[in-house]
């Protein structure tokens, strides 16, 4: 399954590391110095110039998506329901 992360940008589910609000990286030493490490090993997406409301790390990218992160994450949470369901 795919999350729309905002604008034209979707991700499929399986590829998300991680959904961060944006305020944990202004709020957190660490997680502020692991994001710049992986904006230099992978690819940095502003989704939004205007608005960042969440960090969306996966296996290729890092975005930074306008959407928050409480969307995303209902959004990842209907996938995995969704994926569930067809399994079954």
């Amino acid at each position: 399954m795919f999350i729309h992360l905002g604008g034209d940008m979707v991700v499929r589910a399986k590829e998300i590391i991680a959904i961060l609000s944006r305020d944990v990286q202004e709020s957190s030493t660490v997680t502020s110095t692991y994001l710049k490490q992986e904006k230099k090993r992978k690819q940095a997406i502003v989704i939004s110039e205007e608005f960042i409301k969440s960090i969306v790390i996966t296996d290729h990218a890092v975005y930074y998506s306008p959407v928050s992160s409480g969307t995303l994450k209902k959004r990842a949470a209907v996938n995995v329901d969704l994926d569930f369901t067809e399994k079954e």
